[in-house]
């Protein structure tokens, strides 16, 4: 019986099937995130917001009625909302939302219009000291266009 060349040996494991996992990190730069995508059903983060805390990430969304005019913020909703989705106090913090923080006053679009937003990813309670919003995940240095 001949011995297996060092060829013959790379030939036989370019022909198997392999199974690529990519970390969570690596999400397609390309397709962006969805806001439930940063969520377990528990309302704790998911691995996918844990390994992407800290970075640029984008994520598709609806635009919320901004909470004043001339503001560097604005919410981010999964589903067009008309009225304002997080306005009554005490209510549990929903999955479905998202502060987003920009360098630039935010220009309003139209509630229905679908858009990608791109920031760093913040996790962990934290209160708007100018408008007392608090949130428990955010968007920050955030950019923002149609999408």
């Amino acid at each position: 019986m001949q011995k297996p060349t060092r060829r013959h040996l790379l030939s036989l494991i370019s022909a198997l099937p392999v199974a690529v996992t990519f970390p969570a990190q690596l999400h397609a730069q390309d397709e962006p995130l969805r806001l439930r995508d940063l969520y377990n059903r528990d309302m704790s983060f998911s691995n996918v917001a844990l390994a992407n805390e800290g970075a640029r990430i984008t994520i598709a969304g609806f635009m919320a009625p901004p909470l004043r005019a001339e503001s560097h913020f604005f919410v981010l909703t999964k589903m067009p909302m008309a009225v304002c989705p997080f306005c009554e106090p005490g209510t549990p913090w929903p999955d479905d939302i998202l502060a987003v923080y920009t360098k630039r006053i935010v220009n309003v679009l139209p509630f229905n219009a679908p858009m990608l937003t791109t920031g760093v990813l913040e996790l962990g309670d934290y209160v708007d000291p100018e408008l007392g919003f608090y949130s428990k995940v955010r968007l920050v240095d955030a950019t923002y266009a149609r999408g």
